[in-house]
């Protein structure tokens, strides 16, 4: 007698998908094949572990499952002749994640069925089922919108992780590294950044916290911003930051403690 033993891989070849904001709610669609043969699994159920929702996946190995909520998701993945086995994902308020997961057999001989009680077989076999996340968690409720166009491919971003792992100290050093930014020293002015599409003395409109702070903004310390958005031009930059100064380009700044708020006058 054969046993089977499984492993879900996911993030192959279709991407994962965000298609903007669509509501409060996230959704999954994905395709459900064999590792090897690479052949559809139809009849496959995918349970939301914490509520017993499912979808069955179709002839083709095609399922949906709409309405989801955001933040971290357990799915336990059910198909006939493979154990079940168990997958996390993290979902942002409004995605659509498209994704591929495969299920992969591995036979474990004969000889071995005898010792498949043992605790250490058991554990040997848990260890065969990873785990996968395949989106970042949520930086808070403040962040939403960063997140989403962040998801957008519009505009260049830089977020805490990569000012920590390339030790920017300030600004400039973070936008020398992006396309068509270009930092400018001299003249008595300090260091500024100027997109390299606006004219000579056109220089970037600044947006801190959502405000327009073009005093604060270009002097900004930077271990105290969380992420950090760069449009070079009038077309890149989203219609929530479009007025005047939209030619020379925006620089969107998202510290990690918010605007700061109005003392309450006296009484």
């Amino acid at each position: 007698m054969r046993r089977s033993l499984l492993r879900l891989c996911c993030a192959l070849s279709l991407p994962l998908a965000s298609l903007g904001a669509q509501g409060p709610y996230a959704r999954l669609r994905g395709v459900i094949q064999d590792a090897v043969s690479q052949t559809p699994i139809s009849g496959a159920r995918v349970v939301i572990a914490a509520t017993g929702r499912f979808a069955t996946s179709d002839s083709l190995g095609r399922f949906e499952l709409p309405d989801l909520p955001a933040g971290v998701i357990r799915f336990f993945f059910n198909a006939d002749g493979y154990p079940r086995t168990t997958v996390v994902l993290a979902f942002a308020k409004g995605e659509t994640m498209v994704q591929r997961f495969e299920l992969e057999t591995v036979a474990v001989s004969s000889a071995a069925d005898s010792a498949a009680d043992s605790a250490a077989e058991r554990e040997r076999v848990q260890r065969l089922v990873p785990v996968a996340i395949t989106a970042e968690s949520s930086r808070g409720v403040r962040f939403e919108e960063f997140e989403r166009r962040m998801k957008s491919g519009r505009g260049q971003y830089v977020t805490r992780a990569e000012i920590e792992a390339r030790n920017y100290n300030n600004l400039g050093d973070a936008a020398r590294a992006l396309r068509g930014v270009l930092v400018e020293c001299g003249g008595g002015r300090g260091c500024q950044v100027r997109m390299a599409r606006a004219g000579q003395g056109c220089y970037p409109e600044y947006v801190v916290d959502g405000r327009p702070d073009n005093i604060f903004g270009p002097l900004i310390p930077i271990r105290d911003v969380e992420g950090m958005e760069f449009y070079t031009g009038a077309s890149d930059v989203p219609g929530e930051f479009a007025g005047s100064n939209a030619g020379c380009g925006v620089v969107v700044i998202w510290t990690r403690n918010g605007p700061a708020k109005a003392k309450p006058s006296a009484p």
